[in-house]
């Protein structure tokens, strides 16, 4: 019944999902193609623009919430976070042709008695409405994986709701579900070798 009720929650949480040919019509509708756009390293300057984009993608990712954390809130994590220079986490942005940052991904080391196993953690992972299903995202991750490897981090997981409807997104990128000790899916994945997810 539960296993029901989560996937009815994620086929509604996916209704709102755009749909592939759709943001490549709006793609080519702004004169932007696939090569236009730039991923590279957040720096503290892109707080005020990361903080805002936190938030427009949080709420088109969880849309049914009702009080969604502010600008306020994502502004002081953000800031929180850059003043951490020790080298344990690292944060992707995907920059459009005009400057304007349209996704980002933030990893992290990883280090729990739960999963010793694994060295590395997919933090965050988001990117706008407007630009989803369209192969940023699987470029996105793709960069996420091949840095933790330079980092000599072979492995990584992932940490989510199991009615959230990027879970197609992490089932498709080859993630492999976690199951809890009491059988069920809580919404986390792992990725035990990155090497193949470094090919994207």
């Amino acid at each position: 019944m539960k296993n029901l009720i989560i996937s009815f929650h994620r086929f509604v949480m996916s209704l709102n999902r755009p749909s592939k040919q759709s943001n490549l019509k709006l793609l080519s509708k702004n004169g932007e193609t696939l090569s236009s756009f730039k991923i590279r390293d957040a720096v503290a300057e892109d707080i005020n623009e990361l903080a805002a984009l936190h938030v427009k993608t949080w709420r088109e990712t969880y849309w049914t919430v009702l009080s969604p954390p502010s600008y306020a809130i994502r502004f002081h994590q953000w800031q929180h976070i850059f003043k951490t220079s020790d080298g344990s986490w690292f944060c992707l942005v995907i920059e459009n042709k005009n400057g304007k940052l349209v996704g980002f991904a933030k990893g992290k080391k990883y280090k729990h008695t739960d999963l010793p196993e694994f060295s590395g953690e997919l933090n965050k992972i988001y990117l706008l409405r407007r630009y989803q299903r369209i192969g940023l995202g699987r470029r996105l991750i793709g960069q996420v994986a091949r840095r933790f490897l330079q980092q000599g981090i072979p492995n990584m997981v992932l940490f989510g709701t199991p009615g959230n409807p990027s879970c197609k997104f992490h089932d498709a990128m080859g993630g492999e579900k976690l199951i809890g000790k009491n059988g069920e899916f809580h919404g986390g994945y792992c990725w035990r070798d990155l090497r193949e997810l470094a090919r994207e």
